[in-house]
């Protein structure tokens, strides 16, 4: 019996017999996309097993093209009768759908011809009964640290491995394997009435590569004992310190503001901003998708389009926007190899630690987590909810909750004083911590 979790040959095969079927169908053009993982995720909570979840997940979907009249339609099931249903839906919606002169497939020298070694494909040999004891030993060595720690929202271990493949009817077809692992610590503290939550965790695609469960409660427990005596603040304006776990979210909003279809539909603040500044004349953002090992890697893109590097921000003006085929031609303009998001965005930094940031903002805000979705991709204004501690003379001083930060992401991006070393390497957006000069703090 085939495996359809871990057989190339299989998918690719897949692939071109789905697009014969579209041409079958009366199709111009075709492209199909296709997904296989599998995997699991336990939960454990105080010291039991809660939860064992096994994932097999699978989809292809077809795109077909009557000259530029687009329909698509998905199906799990791979048998080639479900997949002809699926083709015929699609064809039956893109014979009814109105012309658009942007739809179509990527021009063919621009597509992967070759695909690089990005080793991102590690299966983690671990079962679920050894998971589950990981898990309980990672809880219970945080829980055992100190009396405080009451409760828990349980550890969380999760590991998945697959496919991903793409084909059109340009002759392209590409397949690659990648996997995905983590485990993740989520305490409660309790001193009198006051109850406190933090959490730790470790990501990655190499199992070899994960913090060990030791490590993971140990700072899980010291994130969330911190966190203990919190206070609000009065309003005022101060400089602010994002750690780079979310540091990585607030550059999360220039990657959107930057994505083609926010572009060409007017819902971007950097709309038209190409050759402007946007960050202060020491940064640089770059993406390199090519990375061994790292999140945020591929071959190639959502068109099959091959993934390249981009300087999007140098010496702190914008270059280019991060386009799709579509979108591009939306805008007039050509790919940039971005269909799905940039891949592996680069932030240059300088050379200081997170506790030599403390001392050159002296005092101000300290953010270690983030609330809410208060972010207009528009106008560019920026309101989340927030907690960390107060800094005083480069030293932390007391926790802090209960406060929202706010300003413009014109003046937060064009505000920022430094970032730091301490790169997370957990995501997509490759960052230190970023030290603003100064932004709103409303509390009591």
């Amino acid at each position: 019996m085939t495996d359809v979790w871990n057989d190339p040959d299989y998918l690719q095969s897949v692939l071109a017999d789905t697009l014969r079927m579209t041409k079958a169908h009366g199709a111009s053009s075709a492209e199909i996309d296709i997904s296989v993982n599998r995997g699991f995720n336990i939960n454990a909570r105080m010291r039991e097993v809660e939860s064992v979840e096994y994932n097999q997940d699978r989809g292809l979907d077809v795109t077909v093209y009557f000259d530029q009249r687009m329909g698509a339609a998905s199906v799990s099931d791979f048998r080639p009768e479900s997949i002809e249903a699926a083709v015929k839906a699609a064809c039956n919606i893109a014979r009814f759908t109105d012309r658009d002169a942007c739809a179509g497939l990527a021009d063919k020298a621009d597509l992967a011809t070759t695909l690089p070694a990005l080793d991102l494909y590690h299966p983690w040999d671990i079962s679920v009964e050894h998971a589950i004891e990981l898990a309980i030993q990672c809880e219970s060595l945080a829980l055992d640290s100190d009396a405080r720690l009451e409760n828990s929202e349980g550890v969380s271990i999760s590991t998945t491995s697959g496919w991903h493949a793409y084909g059109n009817t340009l002759g392209f077809i590409g397949c690659y394997p990648a996997s995905r692992h983590e485990m993740a610590c989520v305490l409660i503290a309790k001193a009198g009435e006051e109850m406190q939550r933090d959490y730790s965790y470790t990501l990655s695609c190499d199992p070899n590569l994960l913090t060990p469960a030791a490590a993971i409660a140990r700072e899980a427990a010291s994130r969330t004992l911190r966190r203990l005596g919190a206070r609000s603040l009065s309003s005022r304006r101060v400089p602010v310190l994002f750690v780079a776990e979310e540091a990585r979210s607030l550059l999360g909003h220039f990657t959107s503001a930057i994505a083609g279809g926010n572009l060409y539909r007017k819902s971007s603040f950097l709309l038209d901003r190409i050759g402007t500044p946007v960050f202060p004349a020491h940064m640089r953002l770059a993406e390199s998708p090519h990375i061994c090992k790292a999140l945020g890697s591929s071959p190639f893109d959502d068109d099959g389009v091959a993934t390249r590097s981009n300087v999007f921000i140098e010496n702190g003006v914008l270059q280019m926007y991060a386009l799709g085929v579509y979108s591009a031609r939306k805008m007039g303009l050509h790919t940039t190899g971005n269909a799905g998001g940039v891949h592996n965005l680069i932030v240059s930094h300088g050379d200081k630690d997170l506790p030599a940031l403390l001392k050159t903002m002296d005092t101000g805000l300290l953010v270690t987590d983030l609330m809410g979705q208060g972010v207009n991709l528009v106008t560019g204004d920026y309101s989340r909810g927030a907690a960390g501690f107060w800094v005083e003379g480069g030293e932390i001083q007391y926790p802090v909750e209960e406060i929202t930060i706010a300003g413009n992401l014109n003046d937060i991006y064009a505000g920022i004083v430094e970032v730091g070393a301490d790169v997370d390497y957990r995501g997509n957006i490759l960052t230190g911590s970023i030290l603003v000069n100064e932004m709103m703090v409303a509390g009591e």
